[in-house]
C-alpha cells in the first residue's frame, strides 16, 4: 500500500526550490514505483507549467507519468494493458477535472505562464501557493487512491 507524505508545506517549499509541479508529483511516486527520484525529476523537468505554455497542467502530466510508469504497456502487441492504463489515465483526468474544473493550466490559473506580464500576475496573486501547491497534494491524493486500488 502506497502513502503519500507530501505536505502543502513541503510542495511549497520544493516550489521555492524551483522543483515544479509535475516534478513534485512524479518525484513523490517514483520511488515506490523504482525510479530514483533524482531521475524522476530530470524526466518530470520540462513538464512544469503546462509545458511552460499554460497547456495540460504539470500536476496531470506528473501523475500521468507515474501511471505510465506503473501500468503503461511495455509490450507493444499488449492492447489489454494499454487499455487498462487509459482507464486509469481516463479516472485520473476525470478527478482531477471534477475538482480543478480543467486539466488545463491556464484555464486552473486564469494566467498564461508563457506570457511574462500573466506569470508576474501568479506571481503577485501568489497562485503558485495558492492553487499550484493544492493541486499538487490533490493529485498525489488522486494517485494515492487509484495506486491502491
Amino acid at each position: 500500500m502506497i502513502k503519500t507524505s507530501l505536505t502543502e508545506e513541503k510542495a511549497l517549499q520544493d516550489f521555492n526550490k524551483g522543483i515544479d509541479c509535475s516534478q513534485a508529483v512524479f518525484g513523490e511516486f517514483s520511488e515506490y514505483l523504482g525510479l530514483d527520484r533524482q531521475t524522476a525529476l530530470k524526466i518530470a523537468a520540462p513538464f512544469g507549467g503546462g509545458m511552460r505554455h499554460g497547456e495540460t497542467c504539470g500536476c496531470v502530466t506528473g501523475a500521468l507519468m507515474v501511471i505510465g510508469l506503473k501500468y503503461g504497456q511495455g509490450d507493444v502487441c499488449n492492447l489489454e494493458a494499454k487499455n487498462h492504463m487509459r482507464a486509469v489515465q481516463d479516472r485520473f483526468e476525470a478527478a482531477f477535472t471534477e475538482k480543478y474544473g480543467s486539466c488545463i493550466c491556464k484555464e486552473i490559473l486564469g494566467y498564461d505562464l508563457s506570457k511574462p506580464a500573466e506569470r508576474e500576475k501568479v506571481m503577485q496573486e501568489n497562485l503558485f501557493e495558492e492553487v499550484c501547491c493544492k493541486a499538487v497534494i490533490d493529485s498525489c491524493i488522486i494517485l494515492e487512491d487509484i495506486l491502491n486500488d
